[in-house]
């Protein structure tokens, strides 16, 4: 077994980009043993305590098994139905209307008014001597005892009805205790998760012990531990060698299967994020009426097993997709990419905010000057035909007929009638510039290849020329298509790039299977439909890629901040493939315009999270009402009728209920039905969803849904 990518100088590979963290072998130990890194910070939430204390805390916190997109990190249930609360002004009106009733009937039974009626249990059950006040002190004891418990029953009953009990629990001293939070006892050394059970009961205590002494002493981080947790997932599938794992974390202990970059953390966070689950938390569940019961005051969070069934998020410029969505779910794809656990393509603007280069392994700056990596054009294949289909779809995939029954195949043929020969004859795929005259049917190239296919003994390849050259007369061709819009990419900007002469380091998405954190920045200014071809040549390739690796363990992420013009019937169709190959990706859109109608509703099916954020227009609201579908609904039809006091004790009845209700007097009939309405309605995405909101709906990969929700995105997930 070799290093596995543990023990690699950084960025010294033939293929330059990290490879899985794992234990490393006995005979691939450095001579000296890497320097310990600098003292970690703690996790997010808690402040950083020396001890190792806040790590403990955050490591003991419990994470109950919730509905899908609950924050895990401390969550308490709710009570399993909603109560019924009184208003505040009714239940303080009510409580002491009911304590002057009971105190006006005590002292009215008291000084006898209502007579002595309510004594003749005291004179039926009594002795003699005690009710005829011979009885002395025990006669009168008891005489005090039942005046108390007579008192007692009026108070008990008026308090019943003026809700005694719910005033208590609301304003009195439980109120108080449950407004403080109380310290949690640490739990029992067989049930706390800092002493590693996992590996003391597969026989590894001396690992166990390193690792529990580290958490102990604050030399341990959320990452640390989850990447352990990884490595250990190594061994018990096989992977890595448990004498060889357990030694490492021996020697190195919470440093040990570091990353190929050596980093344990992210330079800054700007979003809470629990790596125990692996969730990131985006803001709180709305208390709205519209939300359900379980899922209000909740925090909201976003983790691989919702981001695996991919998802579209749509709202307007300054919405905040990007703050409140995109860059969140970087942070927490390039903090599972240190821990060994995923793979994540982040695609955007240039300076559209999506994290420092510090947090990335790998970034493509197209047409930067300054761009340490290129993009690999085809993807890191050697076979043209594949190659062929992804060059196709991303410069021609937008002008494929998205109904059923068209030819979208054109186009890759067209590719391939070029690629396979001009590989065959110089053992690498052409350049841009080669391309496009190739594609424009430039005489002179076209010659000089068939030439090449003669003296090199590739007749056979002759006939996709001959092919080529015959088509190239026809109306319809689309070859003149392709060279159009390979011209776009053909600009003084992109010179550097692309480069197929092995002269620049061109980054492919074949190395999804390693845990890799990768940003490209698209030029957009100037270069608009440039940015469009090269984003849909991203997500082309990284369909193919991730869809046919072996191991499919490592979870694979596209997130690509603007997906104008990029969605295409093979993008749907590939999207759809996903979910099987643990992978996803994350879309956002200004509006669904910029998707062809036909293609709205397949998007929308094959995605399992949509998010619609404020500001959305009335007929982008009606495609996520359309898919969010209708719910059978309880409605009340209440019809109030003031009630008009005729005699002046009626008159002031009213007063007093007026005071205590804060209404007037009415009579009410009310009429219950089950009815069928939108859970959504266009109307309320487009006006109902206050700034800083967005409605969520999500789908885990297992298959279990969560209705569409209230969330307020505003600060509430950020540190």
């Amino acid at each position: 077994m070799d290093s596995d990518g543990t023990w690699d100088t950084r960025r010294t590979h033939a293929n330059p980009v990290p490879r899985p963290a794992g234990p490393q072998d006995a005979e691939a130990v450095p001579t000296e043993a890497p320097a310990l890194p600098p003292r970690p910070t703690a996790p997010p939430t808690v402040p950083p305590l020396p001890d190792g204390s806040a790590f403990l805390t955050w490591l003991r916190t419990p994470r109950p098994e919730t509905a899908p997109g609950v924050w895990r990190f401390g969550y308490r249930a709710r009570p399993a139905e909603e109560p019924v609360r009184t208003p505040a002004q009714q239940l303080l009106g009510g409580a002491l209307l009911a304590f002057l009733c009971g105190w006006l009937l005590c002292s009215l039974l008291w000084n006898g008014y209502l007579g002595d009626f309510w004594q003749w249990p005291w004179y039926v059950l009594a002795p003699k001597s005690w009710t005829h006040g011979t009885g002395g002190l025990i006669g009168g004891v008891s005489s005090w005892i039942y005046i108390g418990l007579v008192f007692g029953a009026i108070f008990l009953v008026l308090g019943k009805i003026g809700h005694w009990s719910e005033l208590w629990q609301r304003f009195g001293p439980p109120a108080w205790v449950s407004a403080v939070p109380t310290p949690e006892r640490p739990p029992a050394p067989e049930q706390d998760p800092a002493e590693f059970l996992y590996l003391r009961q597969a026989g590894a205590d001396a690992a166990a012990d390193r690792l529990a002494g580290e958490a102990r002493s604050g030399l341990m981080r959320d990452v640390d531990h989850a990447r352990i947790a990884r490595a250990w997932q190594g061994v018990r599938s096989g992977r890595h060698n448990m004498a060889t794992f357990t030694a490492a974390v021996v020697k190195d202990g919470a440093a040990a299967c570091l990353h190929p970059s050596g980093e344990r953390d992210l330079p800054a966070r700007h979003a809470r994020h629990d790596l125990v689950t692996g969730q990131v938390r985006l803001g709180t569940t709305a208390d709205d009426p519209r939300n359900p019961y379980q899922y209000r005051g909740t925090g909201l969070a976003l983790g691989p097993e919702l981001l695996g069934t991919s998802l579209l998020a749509v709202g307007p410029a300054g919405s905040g997709k990007t703050g409140s969505l995109v860059r969140p779910l970087a942070e927490s794809l390039c903090l599972h990419a240190l821990a060994g656990r995923a793979s994540v393509v982040v695609v955007g603007a240039a300076g559209a905010g999506l994290g420092p280069a510090d947090a990335y392994d790998v970034v493509v700056r197209i047409a930067h000057p300054e761009s340490v990596y290129d993009l690999d054009l085809y993807g890191g294949t050697t076979d043209p035909d594949e190659a062929a289909a992804i060059l196709a779809e991303a410069l021609a995939g937008d002008l494929a007929d998205p109904h059923p029954g068209s030819d979208s195949r054109r186009s890759t043929t067209v590719l391939a009638q070029l690629l396979g020969p001009f590989r065959a004859v110089h053992g690498r795929f052409p350049s841009v510039p080669e391309l496009r005259q190739l594609l424009d049917g430039a005489t002179g190239p076209l010659a000089a290849l068939r030439e090449a296919l003669t003296s090199t003994g590739h007749e056979s390849l002759l006939r996709e020329l001959d092919a080529r050259e015959r088509q190239m007369g026809h109306p319809g061709d689309l070859g003149a298509v392709l060279a159009d819009r390979i011209a776009l990419l053909d600009r003084p900007a992109f010179a550097g790039f692309f480069d197929t002469s092995g002269q620049s380091r061109p980054f492919s998405l074949k190395a999804l299977d390693h845990p890799v954190r990768v940003r490209i920045d698209l030029p957009e200014r100037g270069h608009a439909d440039a940015s469009r071809i090269l984003a849909r040549l991203v997500l082309a390739q990284f369909t193919a890629s991730v869809t046919v690796r072996d191991d499919r363990s490592l979870f694979s992420c596209l997130l690509l901040d603007d997906a104008t013009g990029v969605v295409t019937p093979e993008a749907v169709r590939a999207i759809q493939r996903l979910r099987s190959a643990n992978a996803g990706v994350a879309l956002t859109l200004r509006t669904l315009d910029d998707v062809p109608r036909p293609l709205r509703g397949p998007l929308l099916g094959a995605t399992g999270c949509r998010m619609a954020f404020s500001g959305l227009t009335p007929w982008d609201g009606q495609d996520f009402a359309e898919v969010w579908g209708k719910e059978w609904t309880e409605t009340r039809d209440v019809t109030d009728r003031q009630i008009i006091a005729e005699t002046p004790a009626g008159k002031a009845l009213h007063v007093v209920r007026r005071v205590i209700t804060g209404k007037a007097p009415t009579a009410r009939a009310v009429t219950v039905r089950q009815v069928e309405r939108e859970r959504w309605s266009a109307s309320e995405l487009a006006h109902g969803v206050p700034a800083g909101h967005a409605v969520l709906s999500l789908t885990t990969v297992k298959g279990e849904h969560a209705p569409p929700l209230l969330v307020d995105l505003r600060g509430d997930g950020r540190l």
